[in-house]
């Protein structure tokens, strides 16, 4: 016998409104209402329970409201139906009382439930509590458009699949925190397998793969082997994919910050050899037409510098400067010319000029003055020049000292050493040169920054972010365990900020965006808060700087940002407050609780008192990437696929119910580069 809807109500009634605020309702449970296993909602279920959700049943739909606590509270009389004889003499009577958080409302359009978030209208007082149906929690947690990856179940709404979109997810930045041990790192591994899954299940090609980029800095070697042969992965000493982030990719900021320069006198003399570096290209071999090309570009710019500047008629001493500077480039030039073939004359009629130049201003007493017309002739006698060795104008800009051309590491010590005897700066500059050459020298770092053996910017990004459609794989794992403490958090943002900049100018020229998804390992390690005041920034400063700009503009770029830290509290303002989405594990410290509460509104903090207790594989996801904050049972992973993050098994071994063998010649040979058949 079918019941009718308002019938079906009744039975699901568990109590009644009686207390209502903006962010709070207070709920008398009835006496008959379940005090552990509720079977009135279809099948059984454990009722009350604290995170679970409950209906108000109002005009517009269903109120969904999540429980924050469960108290009992004496009355003065039992509220007992059928009796109407006030005479009666009763003892005070324990009632049951619930708070709860007012969600969204679910409406029926008549086939389907849905939720949809906020509130307009509250309940009154009086008005009917409901248990919600298993079909009712599975269109509460399953609601949302482009619920696109399955990541796991809702173990306190009936088991419901709990699916996030991948655009929210990664496209406003997601912190993943919790405990060591918690199942943080199986969670980052299972977002990204799950993903890659999704999107391989939806590509029309069999043979085809995801057009996906993620790059895992992993400062643990966790990820090695968590992706199979989706990833590249790059680490210290390995012969055939060994991490290369060249010297020449450093910026200003990361070259001061490594060298300590002060300020004051080694930061100018650094950024201005840097500055040269970038512009001349200094290499030890190339072709003579190309140095002398790049010669007389110096030169050209130079002296319309000097002309806008107006030295070569100014004030004493500055003609006779611009005038020992013309003498300067006339040797040079007579030097460049005798590498020549004696049957070339391209620089014939520029010697001409320059030495004329110098005639005109010989003599006892000379007159180091020039006029505007003699400097424009002396110009154009430098252009025609430097256009017959294949110059143009594009050649003519100058690049900052940031921009990431090749050079040489000890040409640019060499290079600022004679900077600083130019300029009577020697003995400002000497630890600066010694921490410099002590880099280079080092076998553990020349291995990384490559100064023997140099890579392209173009190869470098299609190996590092990934070919055209992902051709050869969709994950890079940089493996940092091994990498020198010295240079770490610098490597660190070297990777991140290329990363940034290449998908800037990925968008400067297609006008689109490239997605791509960055995650950060242990980044209360390197994207640690620093006092902003400090005249001095070190590397683990500046690596954090790099996160910030991430964190802040990285979308506008496709470039989407995954945190993992078991130290919240230690994490960068600035970064957590841009991501937008939380995956939290178990968290038992206090300052780090703290920190997350602040990071939701005040009627859901109760959702995260249950933090201290979460069993590991669950996790509170809640942010723009869920329609409401929602306990969640994250997906099992099969070992292959699972990070190498497992605790030691203590016991097993001490018991011998595991082996393990020692070799420590093996490591100590591996830790000292030395040869083994060299060695015997």
């Amino acid at each position: 016998m079918s019941i009718s809807p308002i019938e079906h109500s009744t039975s699901l009634r568990i109590g009644s409104v009686e207390f209502v605020s903006p962010d709070e309702i207070k709920v008398g449970l009835d006496l008959d209402a379940p005090d552990g296993i509720a079977a009135n909602a279809g099948t059984p279920r454990a009722f009350p329970r604290v995170n679970s959700y409950v209906l108000i049943a109002t005009e517009s739909g269903f109120i969904v409201s999540q429980v924050e606590w469960i108290a009992v509270e004496k009355s003065p009389f039992p509220k007992r139906k059928g009796f109407q004889d006030y005479g009666l003499i009763d003892l005070p009577f324990p009632l049951r009382k619930m708070k709860v958080s007012p969600l969204g409302i679910l409406k029926f359009d008549g086939n389907n439930f849905k939720f949809r978030r906020g509130v307009q209208a509250f309940p009154s007082v009086g008005e009917p509590v409901l248990i919600p149906t298993d079909s009712q929690l599975r269109a509460i947690v399953e609601s949302g458009d482009n619920r696109r990856v399955k990541i796991g179940t809702s173990p306190i709404a009936a088991n419901a699949d709990v699916c996030i979109d991948p655009d929210r997810l990664f496209g406003r930045h997601l912190a993943v925190l919790g405990n060591t041990g918690s199942g943080k790192s199986c969670s980052v591994a299972g977002l990204i397998q799950w993903s890659l899954e999704s999107a391989k299940a939806k590509v029309e090609q069999d043979n085809e793969k995801p057009n996906a980029r993620f790059i895992v800095l992993d400062p643990n070697g966790e990820y090695s082997k968590a992706f199979g042969d989706q990833a590249r992965v790059f680490k210290v000493g390995d012969e055939v994919t060994p991490l290369q982030v060249p010297l020449w990719f450093w910026n200003s900021a990361e070259w001061i910050s490594f060298t300590q320069a002060s300020p004051k006198a080694q930061a100018p003399l650094l950024r201005r050899a840097l500055r040269a570096m970038r512009n001349e290209q200094f290499e030890l071999s190339e072709e003579i037409d190309i140095s002398v090309r790049k010669f007389l570009s110096t030169i050209l710019i130079s002296s319309k510098h000097e002309r806008s500047t107006g030295a070569p008629w100014g004030s004493f001493p500055k003609p006779k400067g611009f005038y020992e500077k013309i003498c300067k480039w006339t040797t040079s030039v007579e030097s460049l010319k005798s590498l020549l073939e004696g049957t070339d004359t391209r620089l014939d009629d520029l010697l001409t000029a320059l030495d004329n130049y110098q005639q005109a201003r010989s003599g006892r007493h000379p007159t180091y003055e020039s006029d505007l017309n003699e400097v424009n002739q002396l110009i154009d006698s430098i252009t025609t020049a430097f256009n017959e060795f294949g110059g143009s104008e594009k050649d003519l800009l100058p690049k900052s000292e940031d921009t990431p051309c090749i050079f040489d590491g000890d040409v640019f010590v060499s290079y600022l050493e004679s900077l600083a005897q130019e300029t009577g700066n020697e003995q400002f500059v000497e630890f600066l040169l010694t921490r410099i050459r002590t880099m280079l020298a080092d076998t553990r770092m020349s291995e990384i920054i490559g100064n023997n053996e140099s890579i392209s910017l173009a190869d470098w990004l299609n190996t590092y972010i990934g070919e055209d459609n992902a051709q050869n794989g969709c994950v890079t794992v940089i493996d940092l365990s091994l990498v020198p403490t010295d240079i770490t958090h610098i490597i660190t943002a070297v990777i991140a900020r290329m990363t940034f900049e290449a998908l800037q100018r990925y968008r400067k020229v297609n006008n689109e965006t490239l997605p791509t998804v960055l995650v950060m390992e242990e980044a209360h390690t390197f994207v640690k808060r620093y006092k902003e005041d400090t005249e001095n920034q070190n590397a683990a400063t500046i690596c954090c700087q790099v996160f910030e700009k991430v964190a802040r503009e990285g979308r506008k770029f496709g470039l989407g940002l995954v945190l993992s830290s078991q130290r919240p509290s230690e994490l960068s303002p600035t970064v957590l407050s841009q991501c937008n989405s939380f995956l939290l594990h178990r968290i038992s410290n206090d300052r780090d609780q703290e920190l997350v509460h602040r990071l939701v509104p005040d009627n859901l903090r109760g959702l995260l008192r249950e933090l201290p207790s979460l069993p590991s594989q669950q996790a509170i996801l809640l942010g723009w990437a869920s329609e409401l904050p929602i306990v969640v049972k994250m997906n099992d992973l099969d070992k292959h696929q699972r990070p190498h993050s497992d605790d030691p098994d203590y016991w097993d071994v001490w018991s011998r119910l595991k082996d393990r063998s020692i070799d420590w010649s093996g490591i100590a040979n591996d830790w000292q580069h030395v040869d083994d058949d060299w060695d015997s």
